[in-house]
């Protein structure tokens, strides 16, 4: 596989953001056929609209679950995978419940793992999960989350939403995503069967590169577009 293969088999393209609408889906749904990306993440309304705009192409459709905070509960979560997944989705990204993790609850979060799981792995759907990484207090939530995961029997582990804004230094709310630092925490913790997908900040082709150092299999971008027009630049 060339280069810019290869980093655009890396690419879930996002199409999250509440203001996005039906004519924004088929534009974005059609970058990703174009560049032929992994796949496409979408809100769970879109799934069956994606599955037709993208038939025919190499580019698998996931759908966000719990999004983008976390709080449905444990049955709600379930059906939703479920509903996804009838509708057409091969990738789930599930938020984890955030306050439970907080609170170090983590039966509670073991528990909402497993459920979840039990319907992608009887469905053959892929699950990624996001942590959130910018709400936690330090570097021992994170790997505990990486445990409990692999465990679980998870397929990926997942930085950020890309919503999970925090107040900064400046007074400015953002966040910082998905970090080298908590790539190589997770990559290290996360069993070796078990994917990071890093998310939340990638932007450019040098930050994609520095993350796909770190073992990341997969990456969620809305960048897409700049950042494979600038490998092709690089490695055509």
């Amino acid at each position: 596989m060339d280069k810019i293969k290869q980093i655009a088999k890396m690419i879930d393209h996002s199409i999250l953001h509440p203001t996005f609408d039906d004519e924004k889906l088929v534009k974005e749904c059609k970058v990703a056929a174009d560049y032929d990306v992994a796949s496409v993440c979408v809100k769970p309304y879109a799934v069956k609209k994606a599955k037709t705009l993208l038939e025919g192409t190499d580019v698998k459709i996931g759908c966000v679950i719990g999004f983008p905070h976390g709080n449905s509960s444990i049955d709600v979560k379930v059906f939703e995978t479920e509903v996804a997944i009838r509708d057409g989705a091969e990738e789930i990204d599930m938020v984890i419940n955030i306050g439970k993790a907080l609170q170090k609850d983590w039966d509670y979060i073991e528990e909402e793992l497993s459920a979840v799981v039990a319907v992608t792995k009887r469905s053959g759907a892929i699950l990624k999960v996001i942590f959130e990484n910018d709400y936690m207090p330090d570097e021992s939530y994170i790997i505990r989350l990486c445990e409990l995961c692999t465990n679980t029997g998870c397929d990926y582990v997942k930085t950020s939403s890309g919503f999970g804004f925090v107040k900064q230094e400046s007074g400015v709310y953002n966040y910082k995503g998905a970090t080298i630092e908590h790539l190589r925490l997770m990559r290290k913790h996360a069993g070796p069967e078990v994917k990071v997908k890093a998310a939340g900040g990638v932007r450019d082709l040098d930050y994609f590169l520095k993350v796909m150092e770190t073992g990341t299999s997969r990456v969620g971008a809305t960048a897409t577009i700049a950042i494979l027009e600038a490998a092709k630049k690089r490695f055509g």
